[in-house]
């Protein structure tokens, strides 16, 4: 995964044109740990720096508002005031728009729709008593908008009238024909604002659906995470989308004919589904010749500076013809590598993930890997995640059997786990599995992919400019890290099995109040939450001692004799 640096407020904010909310961070990389902190700290914003973003992007664009609210039409057609490039034009009363009487239209609102379960739950809440209407509600709303992104400015609005506050925001395109995105909204507001938010909503011509997802303090379900491999399907939400079209530092962004290339390459991956074959790309000779660029500098500092378990793997992939110096190698043939050796897969990405979509997936020993190559005029240089750095980074380690499991066992941690665990996960994550160094014979070498796959980088972490620490889990998470210029600060970790210990030592502490363990017959992650798991766990533990302590038993009698 790629680094990023953090914008302030405004970046933060900024909604993009055509997938997800834009973290704008036009720095030298991006990164995991800055999208789990982007994450985090759209959740600490106020609402009036998303609303005044959403409105300021509206008006650029001159869309025309096709909104109802509780009855009355607000845009064309209706008797309300517009500007000359056909923008709604705020109509306030006392701050706020002047809507129609709630209580008239309560009947006939409830009838024009079936209230679902959740629903329900937060209607009998709010009727418990004055109070209880008036209790802040913490709430997620997924919403079918038919008109794409013009849709979005009035729903921000819509909240704001109710008096809520917009917790979190990204959107994505939708499946559903007829609608062209869908939008995911977290809010906070009173019980009784919400239900008639709701219902508000559901009377606009502009969504095809409108569902109450989540509500804090009513429902005490376990948070939502993917359960099986397949729900992986559901974990490809993207904090970026085509990077060459939205950063001007972007190599590729004056390149129409790359930009459309990352495009086609991006649709094939949002596409795929749990169970498909991984489509073949058909790389270009010019894409073929930076990773040959590439692969030949890597095959040159490997042996001097990467770590044993790195040249093994990497050794075992040239053997099968998968790492050669012309070829890219096609990710369905690194998966069935991977599978032979580690159980690991893979899966196409579109880009950057989430922190947690992408910790979730390494849960079931998935590795979510980009198939778009960076531009060829910057060959050792990419400002996001490409195939030639999952390829030539990740996957020889992952093809140990010892790091394989720690990755998983970092995405174990993060299923269920709240946003401030996630970020300090995702920086564990980057100071090991991106940047991690490691004593061996009593020298450094490099297990980290950003290290093995960054030629500058990897000379800086083995000379004596840097300052090197301990791997601890504890001190690493809360690290600072340098986006800007090469890490002023590396973790050293004495071996992975140490790494490893050290880490389920510190996850112990989490605040998650269940375990989970994955199931590699099934592909299922079980939380283990009841006697009956326990004593079934327990019996399949036993089963293997049995059969362990019996190997050693004959292989103690075979040397005697």
């Amino acid at each position: 995964m790629a680094v990023a640096a953090a914008q302030k407020n405004r970046e933060m904010f900024a909604i993009k044109k055509s997938y997800s909310i834009e973290n704008g961070y036009p720095s030298r990389r991006r990164s995991l740990v800055d999208d789990a902190r982007f994450e985090t700290l759209v959740v600490k914003q106020t609402k009036q720096s998303v609303l005044e973003e959403a409105r300021a992007r509206a008006n650029d664009s001159g869309l025309e508002s096709d909104f109802i609210q509780d009855g009355v039409r607000i845009g064309n057609g209706d008797n309300s005031p517009t500007v000359e490039d056909g923008t709604q034009q705020d109509e306030t009363k006392n701050g706020h728009l002047a809507d129609a009487d709630i209580g008239d239209d309560d009947a006939k609102g409830d009838e024009d729709y079936t209230l679902t379960e959740e629903e329900v739950i937060l209607q009998n809440a709010a009727s418990e008593s004055s109070e209880a209407e008036q209790a802040l509600q913490q709430a997620a709303l997924l919403l079918h908008m038919r008109d794409g992104m013009g849709s979005l400015a009035r729903i921000l609005k819509t909240i704001d009238n109710y008096k809520g506050c917009v917790q979190h925001l990204e959107t994505r395109p939708s499946q559903v024909t007829g609608v062209q995105f869908d939008a995911l909204v977290k809010v906070s507001m009173t019980r009784i604002n919400l239900i008639q938010l709701i219902r508000s909503l559901r009377q606009s011509t502009a969504f095809a659906g409108v569902n109450l997802l989540t509500e804090n303090n009513i429902s005490s379900k376990t948070p939502w995470f993917p359960r099986h491999a397949s729900d992986l399907d559901n974990c490809n939400h993207l904090m970026t989308k085509y990077e060459p079209e939205l950063d001007m530092n972007h190599p590729g962004f004056a390149d129409k004919d790359y930009r459309e290339r990352r495009k086609q390459i991006a649709e094939i991956a949002f596409a795929y589904k749990y169970g498909d074959p991984i489509p073949s790309i058909a790389y270009t000779e010019i894409e073929n010749g930076t990773w040959q660029r590439v692969f030949n500098t890597v095959l040159d500092l490997m042996p001097k500076h990467a770590c044993r378990e790195y040249k093994a793997a990497f050794e075992k992939l040239q053997a099968a013809d998968i790492f050669v110096p012309h070829r890219i190698p096609q990710l369905e043939d690194v998966s069935s590598f991977l599978r032979k050796h580690t159980g690991f897969t893979l899966r196409p990405a579109a880009g950057l993930l989430t922190a947690r979509d992408f910790l979730a997936s390494l849960a079931f020993r998935v590795f979510q890997s980009t198939q778009y190559v960076r531009h060829n005029n910057s060959p050792f240089h990419t400002p996001e995640p490409d195939c030639i750095h999952e390829l030539l980074g990740h996957i020889p380690l992952l093809a140990d059997p010892s790091f394989a499991q720690f990755s998983q066992e970092i995405g174990l941690a993060s299923l269920g786990a709240s946003d401030s665990e996630i970020e300090k996960l995702s920086t564990v994550y980057w100071f090991t599995v991106e940047f991690g160094l490691c004593k061996e014979n009593q020298q450094l070498k490099a297990y980290g992919a950003a290290l093995l796959s960054s030629i500058g980088e990897l000379l800086h972490a083995l000379s004596d400019k840097p300052e090197l620490r301990p791997f601890e889990p504890a001190s690493t998470s809360v690290q600072p890290y340098q986006d800007q210029e090469y890490q002023p600060i590396y973790y050293v970790a004495e071996t992975f099995e140490d790494a490893k210990d050290k880490f389920r030592r510190w996850v112990s502490t989490m605040s998650r109040p269940f375990e989970v363990r994955f199931n590699p017959h099934t592909e299922r992650v079980e939380v283990l939450d009841s006697v009956d798991k326990l004593e079934t766990l327990i019996w399949q533990l036993n089963t293997e001692m049995l059969h362990l302590t019996n190997a050693v038993r004959k292989l103690k009698g075979s040397h005697f004799e």
